[in-house]
Parts: structure tokens; C-alpha cells; sequence
């Protein structure tokens, strides 16, 4: 009798053809479901900067032509990382990552990127959103100073299909409305808005250094009238103010880059070295606007170490029940608000001050 085993049958038993045919059925539904692209945008917290300090190795903020202050302690602007959209479509993983996440949001990808509109028109979008915003901060920063930045009214668009097309143009300086002096932006709008939508409209503008008039027909657009240009506000400033913010794009930084530059341009330290974030637009007004993604930004505040957010007033109900813990948020309407918060706190007034839900 031979101690040798029987041979092994050839092949392949039918229970680990079945496991395999099974994972490779999973291994492709992965593979298709990452390249399905779904219709959502997805909010993650981002990182946050201090416009104090540095970014890259270079000043987040420099001033130049007139005498700057050296400032501590932290303003930090923060940011919300943006996925979906013609640029990053997300696919059923990142959705999966997201509703497993404590502080991502999910939306509907036409509520954060227009229809039809292509990656580069958002990327131009944003980066001339983030070159507004960090000018109309100098300008408020500059203006609570008491220093006077005269202001043009300049057409940065003409919308097609408008009745403005082919008598208004792009770089053409707004003077005057319905015969009205115009000094900014709000006056242009202001006196649009009071005519009847239908009618006709005379605008004097500068172009080539000449003067002219032009009679537009206005339309209705969500209950207001227009004359479907773009408006963009052109400062003439005592001296010069950059502000490098890197490749963030957007408006929501403003409020913290204006009082960023006011520090900077003042004696002491505006913070007494701790350590302030927030976010909100700002207008060359000083009114500071609501924003997107409040929630993933205060995430972000706190874990760069945030103790202090300014949020704007108008973002109260995103703030109310998302307030992560270890940050404390007050509420701001105006540069002016932001400003004298931060001095408080600064000075150690902690209780009593302005918070959303109260």
C-alpha cells in the first residue's frame, strides 16, 4: 500500500469560483460608481490663515507708502473646501464620506453652481470675487481711519441679450442717473430701481475721456428693475494695500481683511495677542454680508485653535446648533460691530456680548 496522498482534483471548488466572481462584481460596481458623477456639492471645513501673518513665506497683507504697526495675536479668515461642481464632481464614495462625516453638508449642485456654467467661469468668478472683496476691505479699513477714498462706478459687464448691449460698455465710468449725480454703487442701483420697468432710462457715462448720455430701456428681474449691467465699484486709494490670499477665491474674507489692515495701519495690537477668527463680505459701506458653509468654517476656526468667531448676523440661523465646542461666536452687522468686539474681548469684556439666538 503506497503512503502517498490522493491528487488533488484539478480546477477550482464551485464556493471559491463564486467568492471570486463575487469580488471582482464588487470590485467593478466601485470602480463604476467612483466614475457615476452625482449632482451635489459637498462642504468640508478648510483651513484657515491668518491675515496678521504669513502664507507661503510672504505678508498676507502689505502696506506700502505710509506707516504700518507691527500686530500679534490672530484674524484668521477661514475657508470651507468646495467639492462638486464642473472642476471636482463628486461620485457616490464622496457622498458615502460626507454623510459619514460630523461636519460635512451636502446640497444639490445647482444651488452652489449655476447651470451650464463651465470650470473656468467659476474659477474667473471667484478669483475676481476674492480681488473685490480684499479692495472694498482696504477702503473700510482706510474710511474708519478717517482717511477720504474717492469711488467711480465702473460697468464690468453688459449682459447679453440686454437693451444695454451696444450703448454701454465695459471700463464706461457711471456719472449721473435720470439726470442724478451718482457717487457709488448703491446710488446707481437706487435710482435704476425707482423706475418703471419697461421705460426708458438716461445714463451719463465716461468713456475715452468724454462724457455722454445714453437712454437704456430697464426690465424686471425678480420684482426689481435693471438695465443688465454688471456694477463694480473703482477706489482711488491714498496708497498702496496688497492682500495675497493665495488661490482662495470668493467674497466671504472681507470682513477679517479690513480689520487686518486696520491693524496695521494703528499703534498697539488690536488683538492683545489672541486669537480672533470669522468670515462675512464686506461692502464699502462696512456692512458685513452672510456667507455659505458657516458651519464647516467654525469647525475649522476651532481646530486651528480659534477661541473667538465673528459671525455675520445674517448667518444666524446656519450658526444656532452647529457651534462646535470650545468656540465662542458673536454676532456682527458691520465693520464698526466687528471692530469694537474685538477690542472688548480684547480688553477681556466677555459676558454680555451680541450671539445669534439672543
Amino acid at each position: 500500500m503506497s503512503g502517498d496522498r490522493p491528487a488533488a482534483r484539478a480546477g477550482l471548488r464551485p464556493r471559491t469560483v463564486a467568492w471570486l466572481v463575487t469580488l471582482v462584481v464588487i470590485v467593478a460596481l466601485a470602480a463604476a460608481s467612483a466614475l457615476v458623477h452625482l449632482p451635489y456639492a459637498i462642504f468640508r471645513p478648510g483651513p484657515a490663515w491668518n491675515t496678521l501673518g504669513k502664507l507661503g513665506g510672504h505678508e498676507l497683507i502689505t502696506i506700502k507708502g505710509t506707516k504700518t504697526y507691527p500686530a500679534d495675536g490672530a484674524l484668521d479668515f477661514v475657508t470651507v473646501s468646495v467639492f462638486g461642481g464642473p472642476n471636482n464632481p463628486v461620485n457616490v464614495w464622496d457622498v458615502l464620506s460626507a454623510k459619514l462625516s460630523g461636519h460635512a453638508e451636502i446640497l444639490p449642485e445647482d444651488a452652489v453652481f449655476p447651470e451650464g456654467v463651465t470650470g473656468k467661469e467659476v474659477q474667473h468668478r471667484n478669483e475676481l470675487e476674492m480681488v473685490h472683496s480684499q479692495e472694498e476691505a482696504a477702503v473700510v479699513a482706510l474710511r474708519a481711519l478717517g482717511r477720504s477714498v474717492p469711488e467711480r462706478i465702473v460697468i464690468a459687464g453688459v449682459q447679453q441679450g440686454s437693451a444695454a448691449k451696444g450703448k454701454l460698455r465695459k471700463g464706461d465710468v457711471i456719472r449721473r442717473v435720470a439726470g442724478e449725480r451718482t457717487t457709488d454703487v448703491s446710488d446707481v442701483q437706487r435710482l435704476i430701481q425707482a423706475q418703471r420697468a419697461g421705460s426708458t432710462v438716461a445714463i451719463t457715462v465716461r468713456r475715452s475721456g468724454e462724457e455722454r448720455t445714453v437712454h437704456v430701456r430697464t426690465h424686471a428681474v425678480d420684482g426689481h428693475t435693471v438695465v443688465g449691467v454688471l456694477l463694480m465699484p473703482d477706489f482711488d486709494l491714498p496708497f498702496t494695500v496688497n492682500i495675497d490670499a493665495g488661490n482662495v477665491g470668493g467674497p466671504s474674507a472681507g470682513m477679517m481683511f479690513s480689520l487686518g489692515v486696520y491693524d496695521k495701519l494703528t499703534p498697539g495690537s488690536l488683538t492683545d495677542g489672541k486669537r480672533f477668527a470669522g468670515t462675512g463680505t464686506i461692502d464699502s459701506d462696512g456692512d458685513v454680508g452672510p456667507i455659505g458653509g458657516i458651519a464647516q468654517k467654525m469647525v475649522g476656526a476651532r481646530d486651528e485653535g480659534a477661541h473667538w468667531f465673528l459671525a455675520p448676523e445674517r448667518n444666524c440661523d446656519d450658526v444656532v446648533g452647529h457651534v462646535p465646542d470650545g468656540l465662542e461666536v458673536v454676532k456682527v452687522s458691520t465693520f464698526d460691530d466687528a471692530l469694537h468686539l474685538v477690542k472688548e474681548i480684547a480688553g477681556g469684556t466677555t459676558s454680555g456680548l451680541p450671539r445669534c439666538g439672543t
